[in-house]
């Protein structure tokens, strides 16, 4: 394989900081914010804004990204081929979210995570589950309005939308009228254009990335540090276990049997998983996984497909969570854990509400009150379900980091082995 070219040394005043490896810089930004977090407390949360910034910059081009690269895979691939690649891909972000629930119960099992009810707050405020029913979550995917879910980043819907458009366009860029097959080339490279540019754009704000981190670690840390004690760092090992299990049995496992080197993948891959840590949101992360994947050589036919709706649908991290979580609140409340019929509803709810949870921050909070309802543990205000469950987010944004990098970190892989699978993978780059 011939030797990439270096990119050019930058100069003036900040070539320093351009020259130096960006993942060095990313760590270092980690690193920095957890000393800062920690040592500084709340005085350090001036510099929260900048974490924001760098949030908001991958939000900005979150729905553009989406938009385009999902219509240009869509419109990539012959309408008979998509159904083959699309099986695959549902069949796997479901099937390994069904095991990350169950590895999530194995791990509350284990570890047997409760709390002293004298130690809830009295104030702990519940929130009501919403009742979901199957029919109204697989309902909810069609919408009423594009615009609406474009402006509201209702994700799912607007993944819906765009896979539908895509397979137009790619009817008709293989119709035998002149004009249609025209119009379907002329769109195809609109959005293959948009795509790119949002490509440039990715480039451009990852230069931030350090400081950004620097900021969003550092946030976590001076509010959240000095709660993760106890009962709450028992859950918190119990996931973060969970998560390194998940990573080397599920995806070690799935790279070893395609054959392809785990050492080469976490080269590329450890960038998203970085920004998914630190962002804790899998959409705002879709940049980066998208870049990473072209560097693993998968085709764009493939990925511009299987990593947006990867981003909304695959929640691998989010499913250990769940289970963990479930059973702290089961014991913290009632003493006991659940039965395997109950655990058995949780893996179904979980796996099912998966489907319908945005890519943000903070989502897995929202499917565990799914969850918690569907086994008879609702979270009403002044309950000790609802005390409990304030325990919970009291710890959530750092558990929610590992599981969003968790949940990207298995987008890269199905899109991989899938990749691998229909023989679309360039495997010049794993040399």
């Amino acid at each position: 394989m011939a030797e990439q070219k270096k990119a050019p040394l930058k100069k003036g005043l900040l070539g320093w900081y351009f020259n130096f490896n960006l993942l060095y810089r990313i760590l270092i930004g980690l690193v920095l914010g957890a000393i800062l977090g920690i040592a500084l407390g709340e005085k350090i949360l001036w510099i929260a804004p900048f974490g924001a910034l760098f949030v908001r910059l991958l939000k900005m081009i979150m729905m553009p990204i989406i938009l385009s690269t999902l219509i240009v895979g869509a419109a990539s691939i012959s309408p008979a081929t998509l159904g083959k690649v699309g099986i695959r891909v549902v069949l796997f972000y479901l099937l390994t979210s069904a095991f990350a629930v169950f590895l999530g119960l194995v791990m509350g099992s284990i570890f047997q995570p409760s709390a002293d009810m004298a130690v809830l707050s009295a104030e702990a405020a519940g929130k009501a589950a919403a009742n979901q029913s199957v029919a109204n979550v697989l309902l909810n995917i069609v919408p009423t309005s594009v615009a609406q879910a474009v402006v509201n980043e209702v994700v799912l819907q607007v993944i819906f939308f765009a896979i539908i458009f895509g397979v137009g366009i790619s009817y008709l860029k293989i119709s035998k009228e002149e004009r249609l097959k025209k119009a379907g080339d002329t769109l195809y490279m609109v959005f293959d254009g948009t795509a790119e540019v949002m490509m440039r754009m990715v480039t451009g704000i990852m230069q931030y990335a350090p400081i950004g981190v620097l900021a969003l670690v550092a946030e976590v840390f001076a509010k959240q540090g000095s709660k993760v004690a106890g009962s709450l760092a028992i859950v918190t090992l119990a996931c973060f276990l969970g998560y390194f299990l998940h990573v080397v049995l599920v995806y070690g496992g799935l790279l070893k049997l395609n054959k392809l080197s785990i050492r080469r993948f976490f080269k590329d891959a450890k960038d998203p998983f970085i920004t998914a840590f630190v962002t804790r949101s899998s959409n705002g992360t879709l940049p980066v996984t998208i870049e990473a994947a072209s560097r693993l050589g998968v085709s764009k036919d493939i990925y511009a497909f299987s990593l947006p709706l990867g981003a909304t649908i695959n929640m691998d991290g989010t499913a250990i969570y769940q289970g963990v979580c479930a059973i702290f609140i089961s014991l913290t409340v009632t003493g006991h854990s659940f039965t395997l019929g109950q655990m058995g509803i949780i893996i179904i709810t979980a796996t099912l509400a998966s489907i319908g949870t945005a890519g943000v921050p903070g989502a897995g909070a929202l499917m565990l009150l799914m969850v918690l309802e569907s086994v008879g543990l609702p979270v009403q205000a002044g309950t000790l379900v609802a005390g409990a469950y304030a325990m919970i987010l009291g710890i959530d944004a750092i558990l929610d980091m590992g599981r969003t990098a968790l949940n990207v970190t298995g987008d890269l892989t199905c899109t991989t082995v899938v990749s691998k699978g229909m023989g679309q993978l360039d495997m010049e780059k794993w040399a």
